[in-house]
Protein backbone atom coordinates (compact mmCIF):
# COMPACT_ATOMS: atom_id res chain seq x y z
CA UNK A 1 0.00 0.00 0.00
CA UNK A 2 1.19 3.54 -0.71
CA UNK A 3 0.02 7.03 0.09
CA UNK A 4 -0.31 9.79 -2.49
CA UNK A 5 -0.22 13.29 -1.01
CA UNK A 6 -1.53 16.14 -3.13
CA UNK A 7 -1.69 19.81 -2.25
CA UNK A 8 -4.57 21.64 -3.89
CA UNK A 9 -3.22 24.72 -5.72
CA UNK A 10 -5.90 26.97 -4.22
CA UNK A 11 -5.35 25.94 -0.59
CA UNK A 12 -2.75 24.74 1.88
CA UNK A 13 -4.72 21.59 2.70
CA UNK A 14 -3.32 18.21 1.78
CA UNK A 15 -5.22 15.02 1.11
CA UNK A 16 -3.71 11.57 1.56
CA UNK A 17 -5.30 8.88 -0.60
CA UNK A 18 -5.40 5.29 0.60
CA UNK A 19 -4.00 4.01 -2.67
CA UNK A 20 -2.59 0.58 -3.58
CA UNK A 21 -0.80 0.07 -6.93
CA UNK A 22 -2.02 -3.11 -8.62
CA UNK A 23 0.62 -3.70 -11.30
CA UNK A 24 4.03 -2.44 -12.27
CA UNK A 25 2.92 -0.62 -15.40
CA UNK A 26 -0.34 1.08 -14.37
CA UNK A 27 -3.41 0.83 -12.19
CA UNK A 28 -4.18 1.52 -8.53
CA UNK A 29 -7.08 0.84 -6.21
CA UNK A 30 -8.29 3.74 -4.08
CA UNK A 31 -10.06 2.97 -0.80
CA UNK A 32 -11.94 5.04 1.73
CA UNK A 33 -13.50 7.54 -0.66
CA UNK A 34 -17.14 8.03 -1.62
CA UNK A 35 -17.39 9.29 -5.21
CA UNK A 36 -19.91 12.05 -5.88
CA UNK A 37 -20.37 15.33 -7.67
CA UNK A 38 -19.88 17.13 -4.36
CA UNK A 39 -16.44 15.65 -3.69
CA UNK A 40 -14.24 18.17 -1.86
CA UNK A 41 -11.90 20.10 -4.21
CA UNK A 42 -8.83 18.86 -2.34
CA UNK A 43 -9.95 15.24 -2.64
CA UNK A 44 -10.71 15.63 -6.32
CA UNK A 45 -7.31 17.26 -6.91
CA UNK A 46 -5.70 14.23 -5.27
CA UNK A 47 -7.69 11.84 -7.48
CA UNK A 48 -6.83 13.76 -10.61
CA UNK A 49 -3.14 13.74 -9.77
CA UNK A 50 -3.26 10.01 -9.02
CA UNK A 51 -5.04 9.37 -12.32
CA UNK A 52 -2.31 11.11 -14.30
CA UNK A 53 0.28 9.03 -12.49
CA UNK A 54 -1.40 5.60 -12.49
CA UNK A 55 -3.51 5.98 -15.71
CA UNK A 56 -6.44 3.97 -14.30
CA UNK A 57 -8.00 4.05 -10.83
CA UNK A 58 -10.38 1.51 -9.31
CA UNK A 59 -12.97 1.92 -6.54
CA UNK A 60 -15.00 -0.77 -4.78
CA UNK A 61 -18.33 -0.28 -3.03
CA UNK A 62 -19.76 2.68 -4.95
CA UNK A 63 -23.31 1.28 -5.07
CA UNK A 64 -24.67 4.66 -3.97
CA UNK A 65 -23.99 6.06 -7.45
CA UNK A 66 -27.05 6.34 -9.63
CA UNK A 67 -27.00 7.69 -13.18
CA UNK A 68 -27.33 11.31 -12.06
CA UNK A 69 -24.54 11.15 -9.46
CA UNK A 70 -22.34 9.15 -11.85
CA UNK A 71 -22.58 12.02 -14.32
CA UNK A 72 -22.14 14.67 -11.63
CA UNK A 73 -18.89 13.06 -10.50
CA UNK A 74 -17.55 12.65 -14.05
CA UNK A 75 -18.36 16.31 -14.73
CA UNK A 76 -15.68 17.31 -12.21
CA UNK A 77 -13.15 16.33 -14.90
CA UNK A 78 -14.75 18.58 -17.54
CA UNK A 79 -17.66 18.76 -19.97
CA UNK A 80 -19.36 15.45 -20.69
CA UNK A 81 -19.74 14.19 -24.24
CA UNK A 82 -22.23 11.73 -25.70
CA UNK A 83 -21.10 8.83 -27.80
CA UNK A 84 -20.88 10.31 -31.32
CA UNK A 85 -23.11 7.75 -33.02
CA UNK A 86 -24.88 5.56 -30.45
CA UNK A 87 -27.79 7.13 -28.52
CA UNK A 88 -27.22 7.64 -24.82
CA UNK A 89 -29.39 6.04 -22.17
CA UNK A 90 -32.65 8.03 -22.17
CA UNK A 91 -32.34 11.36 -20.39
CA UNK A 92 -28.61 10.96 -19.72
CA UNK A 93 -25.16 11.24 -21.31
CA UNK A 94 -24.46 7.62 -20.38
CA UNK A 95 -23.52 4.88 -22.82
CA UNK A 96 -24.90 1.58 -21.55
CA UNK A 97 -22.95 -1.49 -22.60
CA UNK A 98 -25.32 -4.43 -22.27
CA UNK A 99 -24.00 -7.85 -23.26
CA UNK A 100 -27.49 -8.91 -24.34
CA UNK A 101 -27.50 -6.17 -26.98
CA UNK A 102 -23.98 -6.26 -28.39
CA UNK A 103 -22.11 -4.51 -25.58
CA UNK A 104 -19.04 -6.75 -25.42
CA UNK A 105 -15.90 -4.63 -25.60
CA UNK A 106 -13.70 -7.55 -26.65
CA UNK A 107 -11.08 -5.84 -28.80
CA UNK A 108 -8.16 -3.63 -27.79
CA UNK A 109 -9.03 0.04 -28.24
CA UNK A 110 -8.78 3.58 -27.00
CA UNK A 111 -12.30 5.00 -26.81
CA UNK A 112 -13.72 6.70 -29.91
CA UNK A 113 -10.43 7.60 -31.65
CA UNK A 114 -12.30 8.08 -34.91
CA UNK A 115 -13.39 11.43 -33.41
CA UNK A 116 -11.11 14.44 -33.84
CA UNK A 117 -11.00 15.33 -30.11
CA UNK A 118 -11.75 11.95 -28.57
CA UNK A 119 -12.55 11.74 -24.84
CA UNK A 120 -9.80 12.42 -22.32
CA UNK A 121 -11.31 10.59 -19.33
CA UNK A 122 -13.85 7.79 -18.97
CA UNK A 123 -15.75 6.77 -15.83
CA UNK A 124 -17.19 3.24 -15.96
CA UNK A 125 -19.60 1.76 -13.41
CA UNK A 126 -20.39 -1.92 -12.90
CA UNK A 127 -24.17 -2.47 -12.82
CA UNK A 128 -24.70 -6.17 -13.58
CA UNK A 129 -21.61 -8.38 -13.31
CA UNK A 130 -21.49 -12.06 -14.32
CA UNK A 131 -20.61 -14.56 -11.58
CA UNK A 132 -17.53 -15.68 -13.50
CA UNK A 133 -15.49 -13.76 -16.08
CA UNK A 134 -16.04 -10.35 -17.62
CA UNK A 135 -12.81 -8.76 -16.36
CA UNK A 136 -11.38 -5.68 -18.08
CA UNK A 137 -7.68 -5.22 -18.93
CA UNK A 138 -5.92 -1.88 -19.47
CA UNK A 139 -2.55 -1.16 -21.09
CA UNK A 140 -0.22 1.82 -20.67
CA UNK A 141 0.43 3.48 -24.04
CA UNK A 142 2.99 5.90 -22.57
CA UNK A 143 5.13 3.11 -21.17
CA UNK A 144 4.77 1.19 -24.43
CA UNK A 145 6.26 4.16 -26.30
CA UNK A 146 9.04 4.60 -23.74
CA UNK A 147 10.12 0.98 -24.17
CA UNK A 148 10.28 1.01 -27.97
CA UNK A 149 13.74 0.59 -29.48
CA UNK A 150 15.15 3.95 -30.67
CA UNK A 151 14.64 3.04 -34.32
CA UNK A 152 10.94 2.25 -33.78
CA UNK A 153 10.48 5.44 -31.76
CA UNK A 154 11.90 7.47 -34.63
CA UNK A 155 9.53 5.76 -37.06
CA UNK A 156 6.52 6.12 -34.78
CA UNK A 157 7.17 9.84 -34.34
CA UNK A 158 6.70 10.31 -38.09
CA UNK A 159 3.61 8.18 -38.69
CA UNK A 160 0.01 9.34 -38.91
CA UNK A 161 -2.97 7.01 -39.10
CA UNK A 162 -6.58 7.13 -40.27
CA UNK A 163 -9.09 6.03 -37.61
CA UNK A 164 -12.69 5.24 -38.63
CA UNK A 165 -15.88 3.89 -37.06
CA UNK A 166 -16.39 0.73 -39.12
CA UNK A 167 -17.41 -0.85 -35.85
CA UNK A 168 -17.27 0.17 -32.22
CA UNK A 169 -16.46 -1.81 -29.09
CA UNK A 170 -20.00 -0.99 -27.92
CA UNK A 171 -21.32 -3.06 -30.81
CA UNK A 172 -20.61 -6.71 -31.51
CA UNK A 173 -18.85 -7.93 -34.62
CA UNK A 174 -20.75 -7.95 -37.89
CA UNK A 175 -20.92 -11.70 -38.32
CA UNK A 176 -23.60 -13.81 -36.66
CA UNK A 177 -25.70 -10.90 -35.46
CA UNK A 178 -29.28 -11.41 -34.42
CA UNK A 179 -31.84 -8.82 -35.52
CA UNK A 180 -31.38 -6.58 -32.47
CA UNK A 181 -27.60 -6.57 -32.68
CA UNK A 182 -27.69 -5.98 -36.43
CA UNK A 183 -29.90 -2.97 -35.81
CA UNK A 184 -27.43 -1.68 -33.22
CA UNK A 185 -24.62 -1.99 -35.77
CA UNK A 186 -26.68 -0.13 -38.36
CA UNK A 187 -27.30 2.73 -35.93
CA UNK A 188 -23.62 2.93 -35.04
CA UNK A 189 -22.50 3.12 -38.67
CA UNK A 190 -25.27 5.44 -39.90
CA UNK A 191 -22.66 8.22 -39.94
CA UNK A 192 -19.21 7.92 -41.44
CA UNK A 193 -16.73 9.43 -38.97
CA UNK A 194 -12.98 9.36 -39.50
CA UNK A 195 -9.97 11.34 -38.35
CA UNK A 196 -6.24 11.41 -38.96
CA UNK A 197 -4.11 11.25 -35.81
CA UNK A 198 -0.38 11.13 -35.17
CA UNK A 199 0.66 7.67 -34.02
CA UNK A 200 2.47 9.43 -31.18
CA UNK A 201 0.68 12.26 -29.36
CA UNK A 202 2.07 14.52 -26.68
CA UNK A 203 -0.04 14.28 -23.54
CA UNK A 204 -1.35 17.82 -22.86
CA UNK A 205 -1.00 17.53 -19.06
CA UNK A 206 1.99 15.28 -18.40
CA UNK A 207 4.06 15.89 -21.53
CA UNK A 208 4.43 12.12 -22.01
CA UNK A 209 4.46 10.65 -25.49
CA UNK A 210 1.71 8.06 -25.95
CA UNK A 211 0.84 5.70 -28.78
CA UNK A 212 -2.56 6.27 -30.42
CA UNK A 213 -3.49 2.88 -31.84
CA UNK A 214 -6.19 0.25 -31.23
CA UNK A 215 -8.83 -1.29 -33.45
CA UNK A 216 -10.13 1.92 -35.03
CA UNK A 217 -6.94 2.33 -37.09
CA UNK A 218 -7.63 1.55 -40.74
CA UNK A 219 -4.31 2.45 -42.34
CA UNK A 220 -1.24 4.61 -41.99
CA UNK A 221 -1.09 7.69 -44.19
CA UNK A 222 0.97 7.06 -47.32
CA UNK A 223 1.03 3.28 -46.89
CA UNK A 224 -1.13 0.54 -48.37
CA UNK A 225 -3.39 -1.71 -46.30
CA UNK A 226 -0.96 -4.64 -46.14
CA UNK A 227 2.01 -2.56 -45.01
CA UNK A 228 -0.23 -0.67 -42.59
CA UNK A 229 -1.41 -3.92 -41.02
CA UNK A 230 2.14 -5.16 -40.48
CA UNK A 231 3.21 -1.90 -38.87
CA UNK A 232 0.05 -1.80 -36.76
CA UNK A 233 0.76 -5.26 -35.39
CA UNK A 234 4.30 -4.25 -34.40
CA UNK A 235 3.24 -1.21 -32.41
CA UNK A 236 0.08 -2.80 -31.01
CA UNK A 237 2.05 -5.80 -29.74
CA UNK A 238 4.28 -3.48 -27.70
CA UNK A 239 1.20 -1.86 -26.12
CA UNK A 240 -0.50 -5.10 -25.11
CA UNK A 241 2.45 -7.03 -23.68
CA UNK A 242 1.32 -8.64 -20.41
CA UNK A 243 3.98 -6.72 -18.51
CA UNK A 244 2.33 -3.50 -19.67
CA UNK A 245 -1.18 -4.31 -18.41
CA UNK A 246 -3.41 -4.41 -15.35
CA UNK A 247 -6.53 -6.61 -14.99
CA UNK A 248 -9.61 -5.77 -12.91
CA UNK A 249 -12.09 -8.35 -11.58
CA UNK A 250 -15.42 -6.53 -11.41
CA UNK A 251 -17.97 -6.54 -8.62
CA UNK A 252 -21.31 -4.75 -8.76
CA UNK A 253 -20.87 -1.16 -7.65
CA UNK A 254 -17.25 -0.90 -8.78
CA UNK A 255 -16.04 2.17 -10.65
CA UNK A 256 -13.03 2.45 -12.96
CA UNK A 257 -11.65 5.78 -14.16
CA UNK A 258 -9.01 5.92 -16.87
CA UNK A 259 -6.98 8.45 -18.80
CA UNK A 260 -8.12 7.72 -22.35
CA UNK A 261 -5.15 9.63 -23.76
CA UNK A 262 -2.63 7.21 -22.24
CA UNK A 263 -4.33 3.80 -22.23
CA UNK A 264 -6.04 1.09 -24.23
CA UNK A 265 -8.43 -1.47 -22.79
CA UNK A 266 -10.34 -4.65 -23.59
CA UNK A 267 -13.22 -6.46 -21.89
CA UNK A 268 -12.62 -10.20 -21.69
CA UNK A 269 -15.50 -11.98 -23.42
CA UNK A 270 -15.37 -15.18 -21.37
CA UNK A 271 -18.73 -15.23 -19.60
CA UNK A 272 -20.88 -16.97 -22.21
CA UNK A 273 -24.59 -16.17 -21.97
CA UNK A 274 -24.34 -14.57 -18.53
CA UNK A 275 -25.55 -10.99 -18.33
CA UNK A 276 -23.11 -8.06 -18.03
CA UNK A 277 -24.09 -4.37 -17.92
CA UNK A 278 -21.70 -1.47 -17.41
CA UNK A 279 -22.41 2.24 -17.88
CA UNK A 280 -19.85 4.72 -19.13
CA UNK A 281 -19.56 8.49 -19.06
CA UNK A 282 -16.86 10.27 -21.06
CA UNK A 283 -15.27 13.70 -20.71
CA UNK A 284 -14.49 15.99 -23.62
CA UNK A 285 -10.91 15.71 -24.81
CA UNK A 286 -8.41 17.82 -26.69
CA UNK A 287 -7.35 17.61 -30.34
CA UNK A 288 -4.18 15.48 -30.28
CA UNK A 289 -0.87 17.05 -31.26
CA UNK A 290 2.10 15.05 -32.53
CA UNK A 291 5.75 15.42 -31.59
CA UNK A 292 6.21 17.69 -34.63
CA UNK A 293 3.53 20.08 -33.35
CA UNK A 294 1.03 19.06 -36.04
CA UNK A 295 -2.54 18.54 -34.84
CA UNK A 296 -4.97 15.80 -35.80
CA UNK A 297 -7.43 16.42 -38.64
CA UNK A 298 -11.10 15.51 -39.10
CA UNK A 299 -11.51 13.65 -42.39
CA UNK A 300 -15.23 12.83 -42.48
CA UNK A 301 -18.37 13.28 -40.41
CA UNK A 302 -21.46 12.72 -42.50
CA UNK A 303 -24.34 10.29 -43.06
CA UNK A 304 -23.37 7.18 -44.98
CA UNK A 305 -24.68 6.98 -48.50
Amino acid sequence: MSTTTVQHPASTEQVDLDLTPLAGALGAEVRGIRLSGSLAPESFAALRRALLQHKVLFFRGQQHLDDAEHQAFARLFGDLVDHPTVPSKAGTQILELDSDHGGRADSWHTDVTFELAYPKVAVLRGVVIPPVGGDTVWANTARAYEQLPPELKALADQLRAVHANDYDYAATRVQNLDHGKQRYHEVFTARNVSSEHPLVRVHPETGERTLVAGHFIKRFVGLNIQDSRRLFEIFQSHITRLENTVRWHWQEGDVAIWDNRATQHIAINDYGTAHRVVRRVTVKGEVPVGVDGRASELLSDQPRA
